[in-house]
């Protein structure tokens, strides 16, 4: 039986997934100046009025728990994100056949207010170098035609992106579906959320000290450099940290740490 909370997330219950619920497990003020301070930026605020997930830890219900709490965000699914225009917008793009088909899940989601515009932050989480992955979306010869026809559309899309960056950057973009498939989905869609007139800011985050882990990283300088290798030839080193202007709307790649300690909220 699932006795704690960390045994109702299953195989997630080690390295960045747990430390992402911890997060957001709190009072909603409390949240929102977490969100907040951990962006770092000027113009950048989440309000304990905005919508975020997952919203915490899992509930104990009876013998059982309610999972939905510790849920991660697709934000063309989810309402509280964007509207439904841009929802459709962001599936048709992505998508060709949209019945059972999956969108990318984020480890955190939070809409805020990006230079007095509401916009999005979206957290992609990492607690050791081995959730860096270099794996394609992949070609399965038992791919339906949907599948198939999804397959492409998404290397479609990708390749969109890569274009759209580096007339914003003026440099290097090969994201790939077939290789590094996470990083490229991850700024594909933020770039698509700005070209949507959504202000973005990714914000790739590092959880140290992940003593769980056979390789934690140690210091925040240790998480950069690991992604930062991890992204090189792929992504424009030049973008990190820096406002990327897509058609006049805010687009920031960022990089954080923070240390939560699981052994500190290990009850039920």
């Amino acid at each position: 039986m699932e006795t704690t909370w960390l045994h109702a997330l299953g195989k997630d219950q080690r390295g960045s997934r747990p430390r992402c619920v911890l997060l957001v497990d709190a009072t909603r003020h409390a949240v929102a100046a977490r969100l907040t301070d951990l962006v770092g930026l000027a113009n950048v605020t989440v309000s304990p009025n905005h919508f975020w997930m997952p919203r915490g830890k899992p509930v104990r219900m009876g013998r059982g728990w309610d999972k939905k709490p510790a849920a991660e965000a697709r934000v063309d699914r989810d309402d509280g994100f964007v509207g439904p225009e841009v929802q459709r917008h962001l599936r048709d793009w992505w998508l060709s056949v949209v019945p059972r088909a999956n969108t990318p899940n984020w480890d955190v989601a939070s809409a805020c207010e990006i230079e007095g515009k509401e916009g999005l932050l979206l957290v992609e989480a990492k607690a050791h170098g081995n959730e860096l992955s270099k794996a394609g979306k992949g070609k399965k010869k038992s791919f339906t035609e949907n599948q198939w026809k999804n397959h492409e559309r998404i290397g479609s899309a990708i390749e969109q992106a890569n274009v759209g960056l580096g007339s914003v950057t003026q440099g290097t973009w090969r994201l790939s579906r077939d290789h590094h498939y996470q990083l490229a989905n991850r700024f594909a869609w933020s770039w698509k959320l700005a070209v949507l007139g959504v202000p973005v800011v990714l914000l790739y985050l590092g959880f140290l000290n992940a003593e769980e882990m056979k390789a934690p990283f140690r210091t925040e300088d240790d998480w950069a450099c690991a992604l930062k290798d991890h992204a090189r030839g792929i992504v424009d080193d030049s973008c990190w940290g820096n406002r990327l202007d897509v058609n006049g709307t805010p687009f920031w790649p960022l990089i954080r740490s923070r240390a939560i300690d699981l052994s500190l909220s290990t009850g039920g």
